[in-house]
């Protein structure tokens, strides 16, 4: 595949998760975040099993064999990560939850290094120390001598507990590196549909919603829930992780100028707290000397 044709799939992706954020925050108002997250996923599960079946043509008994991690995924990733994000939309604004979002892949680095052994050099841990910040900044509105206070906005710390849930995602997402991507996600989000079942139908079924907000629930169980995905996972075909992962960064902006075209405003802590963030993720997503020789001689191999 061409490299244009890739990076405008990465561009896609993460504009398309940036509308999350803000098209998130309205619907919210309108439903709970249990049903929201319900809802997002059962518009897209009628689409990811026939796209990964086009796409990857999987032999899904292997795929179904995994089910205990992808219940476990599914819990994690599908459930509790999108119900704290749109928890955290109910107190907070769509620009701070994305760049609180921002540290995620420092957070995930760190946490790889604690759990996993994997390396982590001095410009990767001046990348987090940069990255977090840059998080202080915003959670703190510039005023970083409030750390130790307790008046913190309770989304902004939602948001932050929702990217630890993200990070474990992730880090168990590792152990599936043989099972397509796109129809492990397919999987867990049937999995997690049947868990959620339940709660939703306690809680009441019946949405009384207006146009914007039906139209932003379609936009969020279509575009976030399988167009990024898809349009990620075909890149990372391509290119690395770590490479793509610096993309990640775009989701910030994508929703700063989302937010602008909607009439809302960007303070100057934000912007600046973004660009510690994005430095610092750049840093922390940098490959050492040694793992960058290594990955040259695998090449080779």
């Amino acid at each position: 595949m061409k490299k244009h044709y890739i990076i405008l799939f990465l561009i896609l992706a993460n504009l398309f998760w940036a509308g999350n954020y803000v098209f998130g925050k309205f619907v919210v108002a309108e439903m709970s975040p249990l049903q929201l997250t319900f809802s997002r996923w059962l518009i897209a599960v009628f689409l990811l099993f026939p796209i990964a079946h086009w796409i990857e043509r999987p032999d899904w008994k292997k795929v179904w064999r995994e089910w205990k991690t992808l219940l476990v995924m599914s819990v994690l990733g599908i459930i509790a990560y999108n119900f704290l994000l749109y928890e955290a939309l109910r107190f907070t604004t769509s620009m701070n939850a994305a760049l609180v979002n921002s540290i995620n892949p420092a957070v995930i680095v760190l946490f790889s290094a604690l759990l996993l052994k994997e390396r982590i050099s001095l410009k990767n841990s001046l990348g987090l120390i940069i990255s977090l910040l840059g998080v202080l900044l915003v959670l703190t509105k510039g005023q970083l001598e409030q750390i130790f206070q307790l008046d913190y906005n309770q989304g902004d710390l939602i948001m932050l507990l929702a990217i630890l849930v993200w990070t474990f995602y992730s880090i168990i997402g590792k152990k599936l590196k043989t099972t397509p991507p796109i129809s492990a996600t397919a999987v867990s989000v049937f999995l997690g549909l049947v868990i959620l079942l339940p709660f939703v139908l306690m809680s009441g079924i019946e949405y009384q919603l207006s146009q914007p907000a039906v139209i932003g629930l379609l936009y969020i169980g279509i575009f976030p829930s399988v167009g990024s995905f898809i349009f990620w996972n075909v890149s990372l075909r391509h290119i690395g992780a770590g490479r793509a992962g610096v993309f990640l960064n775009l989701i910030a902006v994508f929703t700063a100028i989302l937010s602008l075209l909607l009439g809302k405003t960007i303070t100057s802590v934000q912007i600046i707290g973004g660009i510690l963030v994005f430095i610092g993720v750049y840093l922390t997503s940098q490959k050492t000397n040694k793992d960058a020789a290594e990955s040259s001689i695998r090449k080779r191999a």
